[in-house]
């Protein structure tokens, strides 16, 4: 049975970062989740594990990940990496460091979207990392200084322009509400968190907000850059990953409880969007939380 741990990290109170470089060929730390926020970068991992949420992936040479949720479980895995020196490097900050005042300044809009988004984990593109990467570089090698805090703002301010972020886990999984939307949207998307055990149509859920359900369908897509069945099929895949890791019921029980009406379906939507069985994702994700 592998183990979440509530990590409790190096950051100390007096420090606004903590940073660590390391050169490896194994990945042995365990599925973990702490207060802090945390920016990881790997380079030469080609074949690395990376477990954020319900989002099991396996990275090419660079992967850049910000993961801000408290209790987003997270780990890097050694996979099917056979690099010989892997380098990562760790940069762990609370989450006090930017007090609210201060991110609901103009100047701190982007951080602030960026930061809220990695509630459920935030996966960067190889060019944005390439733009980022000099920086990353010297940031770990630099003295414990207010020039170091000023280089990481400028990391973070490039990241959060960027068009090619991903999150990774599903909200229902993450347990985290993402950015402010309209009344509209976030109306429905509240419904839909709810009701998703419910049969959702389209025409209800249109009726809801005093729209057609062609224009509502055009609306929702407009504002969230997804399909409303993609919003509501990510809802319940993660209401259901939740189930496989933290309860002992049946896959065919979570399959219904979770709004799919047919096993099978279930089965091979959760493996597309997985990219595990259900069963198989329930044997990685099996585990008890201690703290430490």
């Amino acid at each position: 049975m592998s183990t979440v741990f509530k990590e409790i990290t190096p950051l100390s109170d007096k420090d606004c970062l903590y940073i660590v470089e390391r050169h490896k060929s194994e990945f042995l730390f365990p599925l973990h989740s702490h207060r802090e926020y945390e920016l990881n970068f790997i380079e030469n991992g080609k074949g690395v594990r990376r477990v954020v949420g319900d989002s099991v992936e396996e990275i090419g040479p660079y992967d850049l990940t910000l993961v801000a949720g408290n209790e987003l479980e997270h780990a890097w895995e050694q996979g099917n990496c056979t690099e010989a020196d892997v380098r990562e490097i760790t940069i762990q900050f609370s989450p006090d460091i930017f007090p609210e005042d201060l991110l609901n300044k103009s100047q701190f809009d982007s951080i602030r979207k960026m930061l809220s988004k990695a509630d459920h984990g935030l996966s960067f593109s190889v060019r944005t990392i390439m733009k980022v990467y000099s920086m990353l570089d010297s940031l770990s090698s630099e003295k414990e200084t207010f020039d170091q805090y000023l280089h990481f703002l400028k990391i973070l301010n490039e990241l959060s322009q960027a068009e090619d972020s991903r999150i990774l886990a599903s909200s229902s999984f993450a347990r985290a509400v993402r950015d402010r939307e309209s009344r509209r949207v976030m109306k429905v998307k509240q419904y839909v968190n709810d009701h998703y055990a419910e049969e959702l149509r389209l025409e209800d859920l249109a009726n809801m907000v005093g729209m057609t359900p062609s224009a509502f369908s055009r609306f929702f897509h407009a504002r969230t850059g997804r399909t409303l069945m993609d919003y509501i099929i990510d809802i319940r895949l993660g209401n259901a990953a939740r189930l496989l890791v933290d309860t002992t019921e049946s896959i065919s029980e979570i399959c219904y409880s979770c709004g799919f009406n047919n096993l099978s379906n279930f089965n091979r939507i959760f493996k597309s969007k997985r990219g595990y069985t259900p069963r198989d994702f329930r044997t990685l994700f099996k585990k008890k939380r201690i703290f430490v």
